[in-house]
């Protein structure tokens, strides 16, 4: 067995900003990229076609949206002005912890995120009562390519962790995203109705 965690309103609370266009505005107008008339229409416009369940890095999507509005902007400005955007704060949940060390006690632990943004992960973990030595593997849906609950996103972490997809359990906040692993043939925990502190019970009974 090993035991996977969601990461985002899971392991951790880690609000993203109110209006997203805005913050990632401020911070191309910080590093000298200029905002587009429109830009709020532009960012909430999908302008990069990938397949379905695949994850779209936002770095990309905002550069294609400052493309389609006709301002060209330096890759590596793009990225920084996204990665400050997203600068997180950050609170870990209660039972968190307990539940991550319950879950070491059955064997290999890993994360397994949706997350867009590079380095926000690893960002968040940091600032966390975590550090990413509490887990054998880190996988974010913008390192792997695909989204929860595409099941290349769960074979993506189960390869991390040596472990066939179908010894894992995943613990997540979302029915639809992290119960997912169920049609690899693992299990999963979600915590609707259900919360960290019974995981470790929960684990037991696997």
């Amino acid at each position: 067995m090993a035991v996977t965690f969601d990461l985002f309103g899971t392991l951790v609370e880690a609000p993203k900003p109110a209006d997203p266009a805005r913050a990632i505005a401020d911070e191309l107008d910080a590093r000298g990229v200029r905002v587009p008339d429109g830009w709020a229409e532009a960012y909430r416009t999908p302008h990069v076609d990938a397949p379905e369940g695949a994850e779209v890095p936002l770095p990309a999507h905002v550069a294609a949206a400052l493309r389609s509005r006709g301002v060209e902007a330096v890759p590596g400005d793009v990225r920084r002005a996204v990665v400050a955007a997203f600068d997180p704060e950050v609170r870990t949940r209660e039972g968190a912890v307990e539940a991550v060390e319950a879950g070491r006690e059955r064997g290999p632990v890993g994360v397994l995120s949706n997350c867009s943004v590079p380095e926000l992960v690893s960002r968040t973990l940091i600032r966390s009562a975590f550090s990413r030595d509490d887990f054998d593997a880190v996988v974010s849906s913008v390192g792997c390519g695909w989204r929860k609950p595409h099941p290349k996103a769960f074979k993506a972490i189960a390869s991390e962790l040596e472990r066939p997809v179908e010894e894992l359990v995943h613990v997540g906040d979302s029915p639809e995203a992290d119960g997912g692993i169920e049609a690899c043939g693992g299990r999963a925990i979600v915590l609707d109705g259900t919360t960290l502190a019974e995981v470790p019970a929960l684990l037991e009974e696997i």
